[in-house]
């Protein structure tokens, strides 16, 4: 299994962070990968999302049910994909003053070696760099600071 930690320190508010990780079908603007994104909201807290893969001419699409708990966390669990198994964290903690600390969790395993051979670098590195690319939005969206 392949366990992902990563963390940042960012000048803008949880609510900003989480906003941009919540817009899942802003994906496709952003992360180059991603050759599709939705949502689908089913209660208050819960959105059931769906992600395209796009890796040469691989695509590859996964499902997860995510939990919002507003401004503060995004909890994400497999429905369906090229997973045996894929679960997520992601925490948006406000700081003193200005700014948050935004964490990400994941774990996740392929479902056979033909999958993990296919996307498995791909998804580790993309799953390495999730945390830069949402800071990286957070500068275009909301401008430097």
């Amino acid at each position: 299994m392949t366990i992902i930690h990563r963390n940042a320190l960012v000048p803008y508010s949880a609510a900003d962070m989480y906003a941009l990780v919540a817009d899942v079908p802003s994906y496709p603007e952003f992360l180059p990968w991603c050759g599709m994104a939705s949502a689908e909201s089913l209660t208050d807290n819960e959105v059931q999302a769906r992600i395209e893969i796009s890796h040469g001419k691989v695509r590859k699409a996964f499902a997860t049910l995510n939990r919002m708990d507003k401004d503060k966390a995004i909890e994400m669990h497999l429905l369906d994909g090229p997973f045996s198994f894929l679960e997520g964290r992601w925490r948006f903690e406000p700081l003193n003053g200005e700014g948050c600390k935004v964490c990400l969790d994941m774990n996740f395993e392929f479902s056979n070696l033909i999958m993990k051979m296919l996307i498995g670098a791909k998804f580790t590195e993309i799953a390495n760099t999730l945390v830069d690319a949402f800071c990286a939005r957070a500068i275009e969206v909301y401008g430097r600071r």
